[in-house]
């Protein structure tokens, strides 16, 4: 019987502000940001309501349906679909951390204070050397950053 180990690399980037590309990055934090807080917002009065916690499956589906549908959220189309996913994935296990006693209630976050989000696989490419493996840039959508 042979062992079979799987192996997954991720990179983690600290971009750095440059006033020329800032702006694209810094609105799509702050897009996140405001996902999270509609996204709480939501559950909130919906457990007001009715008592009960909307599933993650039901949230991506409505948060999709709004980015599709609703022309005052059109601005959400800026972040890739992949990242607003892990917003509501992390909303969730915050809850899900709650509703076993490990943490607090969720709270809404400043806009501005929002730090990160992530790029699962699509929406960024490595630029630099390749055999060496010293990757310099970062390219996310049409941006690049060091």
């Amino acid at each position: 019987m042979s062992n079979l180990v799987e192996v997954r690399k991720t990179y983690k980037y600290r971009l750095y502000r440059n006033n020329k590309v800032d702006g694209s990055l810094h609105h799509q934090i702050n897009v996140a940001g405001i996902i999270w807080n509609h996204a709480l917002a939501l559950q909130r009065r919906y457990y007001k309501l009715t008592g009960k916690y909307i599933p993650l499956h039901v949230m991506k589906k409505h948060i999709a349906k709004l980015r599709k549908c609703c022309p005052q959220y059109a601005y959400w189309k800026d972040l890739g679909s992949q990242a607003v996913q892990e917003v509501l994935e992390r909303l969730d296990k915050a809850y899900m951390r709650f509703f076993i006693k490990k943490g607090g209630l969720p709270h809404f976050k400043k806009v501005k204070k929002f730090k990160s989000f992530i790029l699962k696989q699509t929406g960024w490419d490595l630029l630099g050397e390749q055999k060496g493996k010293k990757y310099r840039k970062i390219r996310i959508g049409k941006k690049i950053y060091k």
